[in-house]
This record gives C-alpha cells, sequence and structure tokens, in this order.
C-alpha cells in the first residue's frame, strides 16, 4: 500500500494565513508576516492594537513597501496603515509620534505599534529624528521597531553598511536574525521588549536574510517573557512616553534611558533565550557569531569536517547571539567559564568583539579574546568586505592548527573565469535616461543615487566627465566646493524625481542660494525604478513644480517633452506656462548649450540690517556676491 503524499507546505498563500504548523517565506515576507503576528497576538489577549508602516525604500529592504502594498484587505482586518514617508527622517518622526497617540488626542485604540524601515544610509539620515524618538520612548501598549537593512558587500548601495555601531550609539536594543524563520520570532521579541522597556528596538536585516527564503514552524503559544520580578525595583510596561525635551524634563528622560529602560531592556534580554550556548560542555575553545555570520560559522565547522561529536570531543563550545545590543553579561560569562580562548566572528569592525572583551575585563581566569586579529597579532577575520562560509573556515583552519585540532582536508579551490561575454550596466530600452544624461563632451557631470548613476559606467564622450557621487540629496553640492578653485564655470548635475522629493529640493535650493553656475537635469518619470518601480511619494503635478522651482530662485527652466502641446493642455493653473519653454528632445543639445553660456549676474543675496544702522547696511551691500544663473532642465514622462 502506497502511503498519500501531503506536502509540508499546503500552500504559499499560507505564509501570511497559517497560523499553526510550516510556512515557506521569504525575509521580506517574513518581516510582512511578522506584523500579523503582533496583531494576533494581542487579539488573543484581549488587546486592540493597530499598527503604523513608514519608512523609506531601499535595498536590501526595496520590497518590504511593495509586498506591504500586494496585501491591502489583509492589512486592513488587522488594523495597519502603510504610509510611505517623504524621507527616512520624516517617517522616523511620524513613528514616533505613533507613539503619542493615546497621549494627546481620544485614541481609537489600546496601542499602535510604530515600525521604521530603511537601509544603513536611511538610518543616517533619519539618526537625529531616531536620536529623539528613543529618547521620547514608546507606549507600554504600542512599542516601536526600527528595521535598518545593512548591505555589507555594497552589491546594491554606494558604501558598504553595517549599522550596529550607530544604532547602539542611539541606545536602542538590536536584533539580528540569521533567517526569516528567526525573523519572525524576533520581531514578536523586538516589540515586547520595546513596550516593557519603553526603547525603541531595532533590527539589523542584511541581504543575505532579506533575499533568502526558508520554511518556519509557526504557532499561536508564543508567549514574551515574564517579568514580573525584576531586581532593583525596576518595573516594567511602566514608561509613559512625552516629547517635552525640555529643562528638566529632558534631564529626567536621559535618566530614565541610561538607569530604567536600558536596565529593564537588559533584563528582557537574558530572560528571552534568543541568545544560545551550544557545543562542548567541558570546552576549551568557545566560538561566538550572531545572525547570518553564525550561519556562516556553521556552514565552515561542516566543511572543515567538525560535526557535533567532533565539537565535544575537541572541546569547542558556540555562542550565537540573537541580540547584539546590548551584549548580556551573564551569558557571556556562563560561556567562557572554563574556555582558554574566544574566537568572536563579525564583519566589519570588532564590535562584539570588544563588547565580548569588556564583559570579561578583570574577571578571574578570563580566556584570551581573538577576533579581527590572531594570536601573532596577523588579520584573522577580515574587517573588509563579507564574510561566508569559505572566508571564515580558512580562517578556523589557521586558527586551529597550532592547537593539534585535526580537521578535514579542504580540496583547493580555483576561481574559473568562464569565457562569458561581460555586460556593463546600462538604461534599460526605451528609458528617457538613454537620451536625456546625453552632454557635449568634456562637461562635467554629476552623478548621484538612482538610474542616472550608471553614467559612471558609460564612456564620456557620451555622458560627460563624471565627478562622482555623493549621498542622496546632495546632488550638484560638490560642485559648490570646487568651482571657486578651477577653471570650469559650468556643473551638469542629473536629478531624479524621487530624489528631488526625499531631499534633492534642498541640493538645488543650496545652488540658489551659492550663485554658482549648474544646470540640474531633474527626470521626472513618476517612478523610483530602481528599487522596484514605486511611485514618488510627494510628487508635484508639472504646473506646481514650475512654480516651485521659479518660488524657489531658479531662474530659467526647460521642459523636454515629445509632446509639447499635449503637456501645455495639462497645465491647469492659468499663466503657468509662462515659466518654462516646451521642448522636444531633438533640441536637447542645443537646449543644454544655451543654458551653459547663460553666465550674467541676475539676482543679489539679501541681507536683514536694522534700518537704525545705515553703516552696516553699506558694508551688507558692499558684500553681496553677484551670482550666475541656476539652470533647470527636467524631462516630462507624464502623470
Amino acid at each position: 500500500m502506497t502511503a498519500a503524499f501531503s506536502p509540508r507546505v499546503a500552500s504559499l498563500d499560507d505564509r501570511y494565513q497559517r497560523q499553526d504548523g510550516t510556512i515557506y517565506l521569504t525575509g521580506i515576507q517574513a518581516l510582512v508576516r511578522m506584523l500579523l503576528d503582533r496583531a494576533r497576538h494581542d487579539r488573543t489577549h484581549g488587546r486592540t492594537t493597530a499598527t503604523y508602516v513608514s519608512g523609506y525604500e531601499g535595498s536590501p529592504l526595496g520590497g518590504y513597501d511593495l509586498e506591504l502594498a500586494r496585501h491591502p484587505k489583509l492589512l486592513a482586518e488587522y488594523n495597519i496603515v502603510h504610509r510611505p514617508g517623504l524621507n527616512e527622517e520624516l517617517a522616523a518622526t511620524a513613528v514616533s509620534g505613533s507613539q503619542l497617540a493615546g497621549k494627546v488626542g481620544d485614541a481609537k485604540y489600546d496601542g499602535v505599534t510604530g515600525i521604521w524601515y530603511g537601509k544603513a544610509p536611511g538610518l543616517d539620515r533619519a539618526t537625529d529624528a531616531l536620536r529623539h524618538a528613543n529618547m521620547i520612548g514608546t507606549s507600554p501598549t504600542g512599542g516601536a521597531l526600527a528595521l535598518v537593512g545593512d548591505d555589507p558587500a555594497a552589491k546594491s548601495s554606494t558604501l558598504p553598511c553595517s549599522s550596529e555601531l550607530a544604532l547602539a550609539g542611539l541606545a536602542m536594543p538590536t536584533f539580528y536574525p540569521a533567517d526569516p524563520a528567526e525573523a519572525l520570532v524576533h520581531g514578536l521579541h523586538a516589540v515586547e521588549l520595546s513596550r516593557a522597556s519603553g526603547l525603541w528596538s531595532a533590527m539589523k536585516v542584511v541581504t543575505g536574510m532579506a533575499d533568502g527564503a526558508s520554511t518556519a514552524q509557526v504557532s499561536p503559544s508564543w508567549l514574551a517573557p515574564d517579568l514580573a520580578d525584576l531586581p532593583g525595583g525596576l518595573r516594567a510596561y511602566g514608561y509613559q512616553p512625552h516629547a517635552r525635551l525640555l529643562g528638566a524634563e529632558l534631564a529626567e528622560l536621559e535618566r530614565s534611558q541610561v538607569l530604567t529602560r536600558l536596565p529593564i531592556a537588559m533584563e528582557y534580554i537574558r530572560r528571552s533565550g534568543l541568545n544560545v550556548i551550544t557545543g562542548a560542555r567541558t570546552a576549551r575553545i568557545g566560538l561566538v557569531a550572531a545572525g547570518k555570520t553564525y550561519l556562516d560559522v556553521r556552514q565552515a565547522l561542516t566543511a572543515l569536517g567538525l560535526g557535533e561529536e567532533d565539537l565535544e570531543r575537541h572541546g569547542i563550545r558556540l555562542l550565537k547571539l540573537g541580540v547584539i545590543y546590548p551584549v548580556e553579561p551573564a551569558i557571556v560569562t556562563e560561556f567562557a567559564a572554563g574556555l582558554d580562548e574566544i574566537l568572536v566572528v563579525e564583519d566589519k569592525r570588532a564590535f562584539l568583539e570588544d563588547a565580548v572583551k569588556s564583559v570579561l575585563y578583570g574577571q578571574a581566569n578570563a580566556p584570551a579574546v581573538y577576533g579581527k586579529r590572531a594570536r601573532d597579532g596577523a588579520q584573522l577575520f577580515a574587517a573588509t568586505g563579507e564574510l561566508d562560509g569559505d572566508a571564515v573556515a580558512d580562517a578556523l583552519a589557521r586558527h586551529f592548527a597550532p592547537a593539534g585540532i585535526r580537521l578535514q582536508e579542504r580540496p583547493p579551490r580555483e576561481r574559473i573565469m568562464l569565457p562569458l561575454a561581460q555586460r556593463m550596466p546600462y538604461f534599460c530600452s526605451g528609458c528617457p535616461h538613454n537620451s536625456s544624461t546625453k552632454v557635449a563632451p568634456g562637461t562635467l557631470v554629476g552623478g548621484g543615487i538612482g538610474c542616472h548613476a550608471m553614467v559612471a559606467f558609460m564612456p564620456s564622450e557620451q555622458v560627460g566627465e563624471v565627478i562622482g557621487l555623493c549621498q542622496m540629496g546632495g546632488e550638484g553640492s560638490q560642485w559648490l566646493g570646487i568651482a571657486p578653485f578651477v577653471t570650469q564655470q559650468h556643473l551638469v548635475q542629473n536629478l531624479g524625481d524621487g530624489t528631488f522629493a526625499h531631499s534633492g529640493s534642498l541640493a538645488i535650493r543650496a545652488a540658489v542660494a551659492s550663485g554658482e553656475n549648474i544646470t540640474f537635469k531633474l527626470l521626472r518619470n513618476s517612478a523610483v525604478a530602481m528599487t522596484g518601480g514605486q511611485q514618488a511619494v510627494g510628487e508635484l503635478p508639472v504646473d506646481r513644480l514650475l512654480a516651485l522651482l521659479k518660488a524657489e530662485g531658479v531662474r530659467k527652466t526647460v521642459v523636454t517633452t515629445d509632446d509639447p502641446a499635449k503637456l501645455r493642455r495639462q497645465l491647469s493653473a492659468e499663466g503657468e506656462h509662462q515659466l518654462a519653454r516646451f521642448a522636444t528632445h531633438i533640441d536637447i543639445d542645443v537646449l543644454q548649450g544655451q543654458l551653459r553660456q547663460r553666465l550674467v549676474p541676475v539676482f543679489h543675496r539679501q541681507h536683514c540690517v536694522p534700518n537704525d544702522q545705515p553703516a552696516r547696511r553699506q558694508v551688507a551691500q558692499a558684500q553681496r556676491p553677484h551670482r550666475g544663473v541656476l539652470a533647470a532642465q527636467f524631462d516630462f514622462r507624464g502623470d
């Protein structure tokens, strides 16, 4: 008799609906599912809560907002409100506001859970807002969680990313899940810790976790740690947030954060069970790792032929940290007992290594701690790039050899370059960037965040002499520090409409304020293409955009379009078409030449001087600098 086949995962739709059993989901989907699990847990315990989600797209979280947008009915069923932010800073402030909903108005829910998302550069931009938010604190029935996308190998970023130091500086307890299954559990704990302590929590989401997929066991029986008997008179779930950041109240908020809220968070971490010791009971060597890097360590041990029995025989013990800030000292002390040495494996700088050393410093018979450097001071684990299983295995083999640990011989690895045609990144077929990025040979061009960054790979005779990239929102500002010291008198700066709404409008304002001669080429195609094709939040219709540019002081604006007559008809405000000249793409080379040559002084800086101080007025007038024309050109691709 043949048994009937019964798949463990019945349907991919179960990733969000099934509440008990096995599901299959990606890392991004796990970050959506955790919102539903949080709401279900609250309902099970008789609480009527809502969730507010805001942030800004960017890999490895580039698809998070898209996945949320695919399930509007499911989100509405669980009172989950998703509002993409204009930029990361303003989104963080909005999420902070969700924690005050029960304090400044008539609350409709028992509490609101706030979720902020952004990649590491977004965390950098939002640091001031998040520092304020964490000082203000979180509601005991709400809680706030920052999802931070880290791209350690800069696969889709201008810089390698590692955020744990920044998050520690913000005093945010930081969770680091290794895979989608762990992200579900960590998400529940992160919000609960935030409610219990009054602090924001953070979750480090690396590219491998976000892009990966795995099965996960789900159950409605999850329970938070019991915090009824905290030491030192601490009381969980008692903090009440407020935003009166002045005087004595600010001082009290700081004392609360350092002396009450962080100790409660530390106790939560200790009782959560997310930091786990495995391996030999009587050991001499300890390995410490967290998140995705812990999986690399396990893969490396397998490659070296060290299974569970071998770890026991050789006396090797492992500590897996689920929470990387603050590092809970009791688990480190317990792990270190009896060890001769500890090896900390982590990407980038020595963060966990320093934390482990800090815990063990001054303890009797403390083991030696290694990580970035080996016993002889040579590099062991690289502080650049991204570790993988092979790199970890190579380092472990070098470190284990003097200890007499016999390892499985690994075959030599050779990288073979296959004779395949190589293709540099280029714009998609039909993309307006194919024509809008063309300039006269020798033109200085500024790159930026967006598809137009690919001009850095393209021939200079087509796209000009590209001076390089800068952070999002800084487009053109490099020229302000270059122009006074070179003979060239003009820069062409590419700018996307998504970046313009995010922060690029301030770069145009800075250029106007400086008086330097820049032609901004604003591509208006109504899509943030590099992160999934989202509509640019805060995008303006053409008439309002033209009016805004004029109000900001832009002296000349040219709109290039394939159908100038159609665009004129779309301009609703009477007279607005007088603000710009319209042209087809056939004229683009001629137009760029005209904009480049318009260098006559046209307006001056205004100085506010008291009327009764004529001498100071004369000095101010004498110091007023002349300015060159700032020209803006943008492509129109429809609403």
